[in-house]
């Protein structure tokens, strides 16, 4: 493991500037050299509640955050009273001298606090409430003996289109650090030091599926916002003249679904994305894109259900949802990725392989995923290409009147969009013939299931054939193999780490494409593991049902985390060596 891991918690109410204290404070460690996984949590309220950012760093890659800290920022009693259990030994607390608390609990922790007039020092600039976080920050940098300047430069890009309100923030970051240096010293706590910047974003899983869709080619994005997957339209709405793309919000996610297959039909790459209640209302329509043969791209951010659930809480309770969604039966791709740089390069694939196939494409991420902040390397634009299948560019050329729906062996037609010339487009949403016009004759309407089901056999093949259809870490020798997919790869990846360290070699096989089923590529690869233990953040296993379905192989060991919350490295790897024993 790497020499340095460095976990930091900031707490406080809404409102007081957690999220994008802990933001700043990624991406000051990003711009310093380090590899940073950072995760917010926040209750479902307009106004209060318990805010905190979880976040460690590394002078590694990492991939994800890890459960006890080593610093606390707390802004507020109510942090001290819910995470001082997280803090390890010898482990310091910045907390507001102005907030009443019990020091002896913080005693008993073996805590180092560091009493910091937080209040007092925004007061004296004349700042608003909020600006104690900067003090706190700034206070946090002398504790670690990190290079303040690296933080100022991050708050002044940060808030910079307010250069007065920017100014204020680095002014109060200077007060926190000189604070601690002239009352405690430099390096208090550990001493971590700038490395050379290496280039690297430091992004969430929505982020990176914005990006992607605009490197794909999107031209238009629908959405209405829901939780975790709001954070794709602000995103977008803030870029949208940048990219020349439009960007729109309707009254629905009806509307939302149906604007995205109209646009996709005028010619338009389009994309939406939402949670699980939002989906529910758009899987008549989804119904509609397989049928039409439309492609469309749809992101599903999970959250705990069902019904409201825990709204802005994690799970993967919607992965059978996802795979029969909408009525009657119809190829669809079903894509997983792990982390913010897969989501990047898989939201490229997803456009490509809608095109290609005309079929829907459903990119399962969570709120873990969507919302947590990585460390990720500049993203290969290379290897973001854009391929568009049997699309007719500009003129129809074709002998023989131009049918949408005409019959091929591999169930793909020509798709021309309105305005090309020679070919008039007739689409229909009822079952139709070659040309698009509706007809029940039952013939036709066999030979048109078959055309469509067709598209099946080649998009198994494209499975299949491809790596990145299924992941395989850590030492692919071993007959002890955990499996799981989506955000659940960050902890079993961290994990393996862990458990390398203390001589236990384990492989970890993360299932990327969901549908089709990479059922040989398991096959092959699960032949001779012995021990194979499911990590899904679901209360049934869901990922395991498949297993069962298509490889007629039940997961041996199950580790099912179903409150909400994601899974942390130390609980994998707790019942990894419950299973070797």
């Amino acid at each position: 493991m790497g020499s340095i891991y460095f976990t930091y918690l900031i707490g406080g109410e809404a409102g007081m500037g957690v999220a994008a204290s802990g933001r700043m404070l990624a991406k000051t460690f990003t711009r310093g050299g380090y590899y940073v996984f950072g995760m917010i949590d926040y209750p479902s309220l307009i106004r209060g509640g318990h805010n905190f950012y979880h976040a460690t760093v590394s002078d590694e890659r990492i991939w994800s955050l890890h459960y006890n800290v080593d610093l606390i920022i707390a802004l507020n009693k109510d942090t001290l009273d819910r995470h001082l259990s997280k803090l390890k030994k010898k482990g310091s607390i910045i907390v507001d001298s102005d907030i009443k608390y019990d020091k002896s609990a913080l005693e008993r922790q073996g805590a180092r606090v560091f009493e910091i007039p937080l209040t007092g020092i925004v007061k004296e600039l004349g700042a608003l409430t909020v600006v104690r976080n900067s003090v706190a920050l700034g206070a946090s940098m002398a504790l670690i003996d990190f290079d303040l300047e690296v933080l100022l430069s991050v708050i002044r890009k940060e808030l910079g289109k307010r250069k007065e309100i920017a100014e204020i923030n680095v002014e109060a970051a200077k007060r926190g650090y000189s604070f601690v240096v002239e009352q405690y010293g430099k390096g208090v706590q550990c001493t971590i030091r700038p490395r050379s910047d290496n280039g690297h974003l430091v992004i969430t899983g929505n982020e990176a599926v914005a990006l992607g869709g605009l490197r794909a080619g999107m031209k238009t994005y629908f959405a209405y916002p829901m939780t975790p997957a709001s954070p794709v339209l602000h995103f977008l709405a803030n870029v949208q003249f940048d990219f020349d793309v439009v960007v729109v919000q309707p009254e629905n996610e009806i509307a939302v679904i149906n604007m995205a297959i109209g646009a996709w039909y005028a010619g338009s790459r389009s994309m939406v994305a939402t949670s699980g209640g939002g989906f529910a209302l758009m899987t008549e329509a989804i119904g509609q894109a397989a049928m039409t043969e439309i492609p469309v791209v749809v992101v599903l951010a999970q959250r705990s259900g069902p019904s409201t659930g825990m709204p802005t809480y994690t799970a993967q309770g919607d992965l059978r949802f996802a795979l029969h969604a909408s009525q009657g039966e119809f190829p669809r791709f079903v894509i997983a990725p792990g982390d913010a740089e897969e989501a990047f390069y898989l939201t490229v694939r997803a456009f490509n392989l809608a095109e290609k196939f005309q079929v829907p494409v459903i990119i399962l991420t969570d709120k873990h995923l969507a919302e947590s902040h990585l460390t990720v390397p500049a993203f290969d634009l290379k290897k973001a290409k854009v391929e568009r299948g049997k699309i007719i560019v500009g003129k129809y050329e074709g002998s023989e009147e131009y049918r949408r729906y005409k019959i091929t062996d591999d169930g793909i037609s020509p798709m021309a969009f309105p305005g090309t010339l020679n070919a008039i487009v007739k689409v229909n949403s009822s079952e139709h013939n070659e040309y698009g016009f509706a007809t029940a004759d039952a013939k036709n309407a066999e030979i048109m299931a078959k055309k469509r089901l067709r598209k099946l056999e080649l998009m198994q093949e494209e499975v299949e054939n491809c790596e990145e259809s299924v992941k395989v870490y850590g030492d692919e020798r071993s007959p002890i193999a955990i499996i799981g997919w989506g955000s659940t790869k960050g902890a079993i990846l961290e994990a393996l780490k862990i458990l390398e360290a203390k001589g236990v070699n384990v492989k970890f096989v993360q299932v990327v494409f969901l549908s089709p089923f990479p059922t040989r590529r398991l096959q092959t690869i699960l032949k001779d593991v012995r021990e194979l233990l499911l990590v899904e953040n679901n209360v049934t296993g869901q990922l395991g049902s498949l297993l069962r379905e298509h490889l007629l192989r039940a997961p041996d060991e199950y580790l099912l985390k179903f409150n909400g919350r994601p899974f942390y490295p130390h609980e994998v790897v707790s019942k990894v060596l419950e299973v070797v024993k």
